[in-house]
């Protein structure tokens, strides 16, 4: 019903910025939702970032509020993840996800119907 394709990773020097995008294809829902999720070497994968289709509602992680913000251009279809102040922990493979229907719950990935394949993020020091 829907792929999503994630870019805009690569390598960076702490401190610096990337942003990243999600790119939708296929049958698209005015009651869907979008988020960014996570996953480091060894760890789970987690919960960035969150908003709804039409950008009203959004959800940041504490643990990035205020360097990573999520943001979204229907006219284009493109969610991004605007990441500044990078970190070497934000070293892991970047995920964006997909709810069909939005379930009220922008931060547990269990409410998440689909998901791109991830791009990865390596921040040096």
């Amino acid at each position: 019903q829907v792929h999503l394709a994630e870019s805009g990773g690569g390598l960076v020097q702490a401190g610096g910025s990337l942003r990243l995008s999600c790119a939708a294809s296929g049958r698209s829902f005015s009651t869907s939702a979008t988020g960014w999720f996570r996953q480091g070497p060894g760890k789970e994968r987690e919960f960035l970032a969150g908003i709804t289709w039409s950008g009203h509602r959004t959800y940041h992680a504490d643990f990035v509020k205020g360097r990573f913000t999520i943001s979204r251009d229907n006219a284009k279809n493109l969610v991004y993840l605007q990441m500044n102040s990078l970190k070497p922990e934000d070293t892991a493979v970047y995920y964006c996800a997909v709810q069909e229907l939005y379930s009220d719950n922008l931060q547990n990935k269990r409410a998440y119907d689909y998901w791109g394949q991830g791009t990865q993020v390596t921040v040096s020091s």
